[in-house]
């Protein structure tokens, strides 16, 4: 069983090892650098920091500046609470027609294939079109009901 230790030189941990000695790195990296040719010791380019991606920060404002700031925030939204007090017919939601939005969900159906039943407040149709072609409206064919006797 390896045993695991700390190494003081080089602060990492070593599995079944003695510690390095100090004399010992500073003979490797002499020897790295004098095998290496200089050409791989320069960058090309610094390595980016995590500055290089954030935002331009904004210069720091003053007390004063601060102040106005929220001032004016405050005043745009007294301004607008004012404008939908005597404006309402402005901010009124436009009521969608729930036929439209259940024909363009029952045409965006993915899970639909051929042979397919839907009901719908016009009646039941049976999906006769193709799954690698848009659908259309002609594609539902209704289902005439069988006469109970």
């Amino acid at each position: 069983m390896r045993s695991t230790r700390r190494n003081s030189v080089s602060d990492r941990w070593i599995l079944g090892r003695a510690p390095l000695r100090a004399t010992a790195g500073a003979a490797v990296g002499l020897a790295l650098y004098v095998a290496c040719p200089l050409s791989c010791l320069a960058q090309a380019e610094p390595e980016p920091s995590l500055n290089d991606y954030l935002p331009p920060s904004e210069p720091e404002v003053s007390r004063d500046e601060w102040r106005q700031r929220i001032e004016d925030a405050r005043r745009r939204a007294r301004e607008v609470s004012r404008e939908r007090r005597e404006h309402p017919e402005l901010y009124k939601p436009i009521p969608e027609d729930p036929d439209l939005v259940a024909t363009e969900r029952l045409l965006n159906d993915e899970s639909l294939q051929r042979g397919d039943i839907v009901a719908t407040k016009k009646g039941m149709f049976v999906y006769q079109g193709r799954s690698d072609q848009p659908r259309r409206d002609q594609d539902f064919v209704p289902v005439n009901p069988k006469s109970v006797r």
